[in-house]
């Protein structure tokens, strides 16, 4: 079958010819594979930052960010049916006893490090023309989502970056959170670095919480980018236009979240005085091995001190966190008819190459190889 994979040893990508996987227990499903986002990652494991392929394997196929179509299954599979669309998780657990995460089948927080990620390390991905996992590690989706649900992994990132939020802001008095509720008490403003696909998901994600939403981005009003933001719901404001100064014109009242989505590290730290009290920095953006940085740390410390404000990290996502995305994925597919252009730009696997091993198309959401069409 053919397969997208990097060799990082002789520092070269190719379209490969590689086995077709097989079903070897009662649990596994197999899937014909239509769609494999492009994102960042894949990218830079093209520029040989990093990437591990299997044990035993002198290279790694590609692509974390999947849809795909049932076409076997397992003799043990009942909730699954052939012709279901199905994502794939991508990250699997690090099989050590005294990790409690992977353990207890969140390996989004493993202890250890030495988990294995699909496409990523230590596995292989889904740019392949077949795929077969483990039933755990699926998730369907409607239908109705089949053009945009291989955008289901990256609106993950966002998904599990907002429940952070919700449960470390469950410490404030006032902001009681019970598990029947899905809105934290009061209107919560949000800022967003960057309009790329993550920044714009995130945006999606905080807007259905009922959050007030701005996006600070490169791109000037007038870009698709931009006008995706607003159609999502947000606040539009250009970097180009306005200097972090003038942002915090643009945002009337405390500003509870900033979701870094950019991992441009300078920006992010210079992000820091606009957050407001009792509120949350996340950061998903991962920076370059670039160089140093000079920061006012001290300002930072005394700032998270005196009000009451937190830094977390959020990577990967879990089982809930992407049956969220799905279920907002929804809500997205209302809002495509006021998209200035398609979300999705899809192409056949034979310009693998341009697209991995050149930057994206400024005006490009998301840029997806299509192995092959729905049935």
């Amino acid at each position: 079958m053919k397969a997208i994979a990097v060799f990082p040893k002789e520092k070269r990508v190719a379209l490969i010819d590689h086995p077709e996987p097989k079903i070897e227990s009662p649990t596994q499903i197999k899937l014909k594979i239509l769609d494999v986002g492009i994102c960042g990652t894949d990218r830079e494991i093209c520029e040989f930052k990093y990437g591990a392929p299997p044990p035993g394997c002198d290279y790694l196929i590609l692509g974390h960010e999947s849809l795909g179509e049932i076409i076997e299954l397992g003799s043990a599979v009942s909730d699954f049916k052939i012709g279901d669309l199905v994502v794939t998780m991508v990250r699997r657990p690090c099989g050590h006893k005294d990790c409690m995460a992977c353990q207890a089948g969140r390996q989004d927080f493993c202890y250890t490090g030495d988990f294995k990620e699909r496409g990523i390390n230590g596995l292989h991905g889904f740019m392949a023309e077949y795929v077969v996992d483990d039933q755990k590690y699926m998730l369907r989706v409607p239908a109705n989502l089949r053009d945009i649900g291989v955008l289901t992994e990256p609106l993950t990132i966002a998904e599990k970056a907002v429940r952070e939020i919700y449960c470390i802001q469950k410490r404030l008095p006032w902001g009681n959170v019970d598990s029947k509720s899905t809105h934290l008490a009061g209107k919560y403003r949000a800022l967003i670095i960057g309009a790329g696909p993550v920044g714009l998901l995130a945006a999606l994600v905080c807007f259905i919480c009922g959050f007030d939403v701005t996006v600070y981005s490169l791109e000037l009003e007038t870009t698709s980018r931009a006008k995706i933001a607003t159609a999502l719901g947000a606040n539009y404001v250009s970097a180009k236009l306005n200097d972090i100064t003038e942002l915090g014109k643009h945002i009337s009242g405390n500003l509870d979240v900033i979701f870094d989505g950019s991992g441009a590290s300078k920006l992010s730290f210079e992000m820091f005085p606009l957050l407001g009290y009792n509120g949350v920095f996340v950061w998903t953006g991962i920076p370059g091995r670039k160089e140093s940085i000079d920061i006012n740390a001290g300002t930072i410390m005394r700032d998270i001190v005196l009000k009451n404000q937190s830094i977390v990290g959020s990577v990967n996502a879990g089982y809930e966190d992407f049956k969220g995305a799905i279920k907002n994925l929804n809500e997205l597919s209302d809002k495509l008819n006021l998209m200035p252009a398609a979300l999705i730009k899809r192409y056949p696997v034979e310009q693998y190459s341009e697209l991995l091993l050149q930057p994206p198309a400024p005006d490009t959401f998301k840029s997806v190889i299509c192995f092959s069409e729905s049935k």
